[in-house]
């Protein structure tokens, strides 16, 4: 069977069997159609073309004057290896949670707009099971898109930039090497942050059979979760807030590292997966599933 955006579906070709089967099949072929997905990589390319475009413009400017714009701008010229830095912090607000938003919308209602969820319960997978592994999967695309946007700036800012030391944020300089460590630790920050906003995602898309809907409902959960977290007439509401430590990845750009907002964003994120994978289960093993 093949999706509406050209991707085959290759486990339409599975024949069902009288037992559940392991869950690493199912595993490896939802990530095996997430990822050769034409949408998958438009967004992909998508985010890539951030930090690719912010290098370019500050390329061609005669210079950057500091304070203005993203953090970290104004030091790209002079090490460029801060593009990538700078790109993830401009595309944590927006770019990322969008395509997230897409990714966990669609895990379930995708599958019901298809006509294909009856076929995967009955081939059996089972409710639970293929809960858990829509969930990873959408878990596997929160580890990639910031991967893809770090590696696209390092990549781009060594290209039109010098490379050399670092300055962190606490005056301490390390180097390229060390430096290219603490990018990917910055991305393994943002995965962590964008795992609380799947699981809202993956609840949401239970809720009905149109992706689209839950695709633009998750992603206005993110825009909202932000707003309040603008608010401060609601600051006692802030801590539980799923946005509330997405910029907290400073930390990781000081030596040595402070660990704490690494340790509350994972505890809050987990919180938002325990909370709403418990309402996604609850929801979907009761459901009536009709296509």
């Amino acid at each position: 069977m093949t999706s509406t955006d050209g991707a085959v579906d290759v486990r339409a070709a599975e024949p069902p069997s009288g037992r559940p089967s392991s869950g690493w099949p199912l595993l490896a072929s939802e990530l095996t159609v997430l990822f050769r997905r034409r949408r998958t990589w438009a967004m992909m390319l998508a985010l890539a073309a951030v930090p690719v475009l912010m290098a370019i413009a500050v390329r061609a400017s005669s210079a950057v004057p500091p304070g203005r714009g993203p953090a970290f701008l104004d030091r790209i010229t002079q090490n460029g290896l801060f593009v990538g830095v700078t790109a993830m912090l401009v595309c944590v607000p927006l770019f990322l949670p969008l395509t997230v938003g897409v990714v966990a919308g669609d895990t379930i209602a995708g599958e019901a707009g298809l006509g294909t969820l009856r076929y995967l319960l009955v081939a059996p997978a089972g409710r639970v099971r293929l809960l858990l592994v829509k969930y990873a999967g959408a878990a596997a695309f929160c580890i990639v898109a910031p991967l893809v946007v770090a590696l696209a700036g390092a990549g781009i800012g060594a290209a039109l930039f010098p490379v050399g030391p670092v300055t962190l944020l606490s005056g301490d300089v390390i180097t390229p090497e060390e430096a290219v460590v603490r990018l990917v630790l910055v991305a393994a920050y943002l995965t962590v942050s964008l795992l609380g906003l799947s699981a809202v995602g993956l609840f949401l898309s239970t809720l009905t059979d149109v992706p689209v809907g839950a695709m633009a409902a998750t992603i206005v959960a993110s825009v909202v979760s932000q707003v309040l977290g603008e608010l401060p007439q609601l600051e006692w509401l802030h801590p539980w807030l799923f946005s509330h430590y997405w910029f907290g990845f400073a930390d990781l750009l000081r030596q040595p590292i402070a660990w704490d907002s690494f340790g509350n964003n994972a505890l809050l994120q987990a919180g938002y997966i325990a909370v709403f994978g418990a309402l996604a289960y609850g929801r979907f093993v009761t459901k009536d599933i009709l296509s």
